[in-house]
């Protein structure tokens, strides 16, 4: 054989190779709202996919894009990332819905999961987590701590996910005070420190001495930091820096165990479209250490509480309640449905003030 021959050869077999090796490789995209350095909600991606590239190894190439606009900016970042060949693509915010199920319209053989959406297609899962049972956990805390009475909460965007853990929040803090007022402020951002500082700094000029956010960044933390006696809880990222306080607790998104399988689901052709919503039982929510600031007995009776919802014992929303226009709800015993807390869009009675358009 002529040396010629010889590298023609060697480059056919090589070439071959190569195409195996891209074959037996799951391209997985992620598309996130925030930086990857916010310290709470795409950190907490982030993290999932820094824990799918540790354990398959180069079976899997992962990419992302931070810092999304929801609306058509993510559409194009979507579209590209199936256009690149992606496998499966994790989209993490709600303002992904649509962009999402339009672009899986064009491409049917990539695989889309969309984070705390509720529209599906046989190419488009949704997942996201029962957020609202770490709230529980965090007003009970808050109503028992706070001695001013009034609890200030930053809100992102007026969507159930949001009016349902304002709604938690406040149940159960009332439930260990029933004198604490809720004060809420409506940011309409997941990420922008600036808007969320600012926030915390009115409600804590409104006298709030405890502050809870449904927004991404750890600005809050450090405004409460710089105030002083104001007490605050992680938001989807544990927020440890700002430990033992203000930051006493925190809700902890996991998402490693989700993106894993459905990767592996995948690899496999086992993929099917499916809702999944999970909570503190299947460790999807997890709740951060509750510090030496909380006094020993109300972290036993968080801790309690934590455990009943973990084991199916309790949920948070239990009658008796009414609504926040004083109609019935709920009876005595008698647990709200996963289909009216998908789709909440009203207070419970006591709170104060119009959920926006």
């Amino acid at each position: 054989m002529t040396l010629l021959r010889k590298l023609a050869t060697a480059a056919v077999a090589l070439g071959l190779a190569s195409s195996a090796m891209a074959e037996d490789t799951t391209k997985v995209g992620f598309i996130y709202v925030g930086p990857v350095g916010d310290g709470g909600w795409t950190y907490e991606h982030e993290q999932g996919r820094l824990a799918l590239e540790e354990h398959f190894g180069d079976k899997v190439e992962t990419v992302f894009q931070e810092s999304v606009k929801e609306g058509p900016e993510a559409e194009r970042a979507i579209r590209n990332m199936a256009l690149e060949g992606a496998d499966l693509i994790f989209t993490t915010s709600f303002g992904f819905m649509e962009p999402t199920l339009a672009v899986a319209k064009q491409f049917p053989d990539v695989k889309f999961e969309h984070a705390t959406g509720f529209k599906t297609l046989p190419n488009v899962s949704t997942y996201s987590a029962r957020f609202y049972e770490g709230r529980a956990v965090q007003g009970h805390i808050a109503g028992k701590m706070t001695e001013s009475n009034i609890i200030g909460y930053i809100a992102s965007y007026p969507i159930p996910e949001v009016i349902r853990g304002i709604n938690s929040a406040y149940i159960h803090a009332r439930k260990a005070n029933p004198d604490v007022e809720f004060k809420i402020i409506w940011a309409y951002t997941w990420f922008d420190p600036a808007k969320e500082a600012d926030a915390a700094t009115a409600l804590i000029e409104q006298g709030a001495d405890v502050i809870l956010q449904h927004t991404d960044s750890t600005a809050p933390q450090a405004a409460a930091e710089k105030a002083g006696n104001v007490i605050t809880f992680g938001q989807a990222s544990d927020m440890a820096e700002y430990k033992p306080m203000p930051r006493v607790s925190s809700i902890i998104d996991n998402w490693k165990p989700y993106y894993i399988a459905r990767t592996q689901a995948v690899m496999d052709g086992t993929w099917e479209s499916q809702q999944t919503w999970d909570g503190i039982g299947p460790g999807m929510v997890g709740i951060g250490e509750i510090t030496d600031a909380v006094p020993e007995d109300v972290k036993t009776e968080a801790l309690a509480l934590k455990e009943a919802m973990a084991n199916g014992d309790y949920h948070p929303f239990t009658g008796p309640l009414k609504k926040q226009d004083g109609s019935d709800w709920l009876a005595e015993g008698e647990v709200a449905d996963d289909g009216t807390l998908l789709g909440m869009d009203f207070y419970v009675e006591g709170l104060t003030g119009d959920i926006p358009n």
